[in-house]
């Protein structure tokens, strides 16, 4: 995979699995009695969050595989099953479980500061992005490619900022049909990625070698 490939692949998923949008709703939801600051102030706080622990799962990914024994291949088909049934919920336009649950999404409208959790994590930087990550990390070729994937963190997380910031001062003109709409074709293309992600995880088996 070349340099611009690998760049693009990896801006992509990520943007596509992070999905700050769809995440606007829970958002909005969350902090119906803050002050525009303050909301922004929060959405600016997890998207940090969300990048520093991307980035850390991102650095020490080799070693969590060694440590617990896990094999690349393994790994990748298994995120790959979780990403794919991220995508089939982003697919009907409903917010899968496997990044928050209405429990937490209820407890953040609770909270006084939803930045590191629930906004944080899991809802940003939950099992699929992490698993996006690592995934991403082990078909990097080369340092280069390595710094391109930290590289991709840190602009996705900075789109995700500019996405909620739109969404604080453009709420009232934000359309559900167009963000369900959105949710879909997002949907459609994480499908496409957890599919091609088994198909290169079984590539590196044995018994599907030539």
């Amino acid at each position: 995979m070349t340099f611009s490939e690998y760049s693009l692949l990896a801006i992509t998923s990520l943007f596509v699995i992070l999905d700050p949008i769809a995440a606007v709703p829970a958002f909005i939801a969350m902090t119906p009695n803050d002050p525009p600051a303050a909301k922004l102030r929060m959405a600016r706080l997890a998207c940090w969050v969300a990048a520093g622990v991307l980035m850390v799962f991102a650095a020490a990914g080799n070693m969590i595989f060694k440590v617990m024994g896990i094999t690349l291949p393994a790994f990748q088909i298994a995120g790959s099953i979780l990403l794919l049934r991220i995508a089939l919920d982003m697919l009907y336009a409903r917010r899968s479980p496997a990044r928050e649950t209405d429990e937490e999404v209820a407890a953040g409208a609770a909270k006084d500061d939803i930045a590191i959790t629930p906004l944080g994590v899991p809802m940003l930087a939950g099992p699929g992005a992490i698993s996006t990550v690592l995934i991403l990390l082990n078909q990097a070729k080369g340092i280069t490619q390595v710094v391109v994937l930290f590289a991709s963190i840190a602009l996705v997380c900075f789109m995700g900022y500019w996405v909620f910031w739109l969404a604080v001062r453009g709420t009232r003109y934000l359309n559900p049909l167009a963000l369900k709409l959105t949710t879909r074709l997002f949907g459609l293309l994480l499908a496409s990625m957890a599919v091609q992600f088994i198909f290169n995880a079984l590539e590196q088996l044995p018994f599907f070698k030539k």
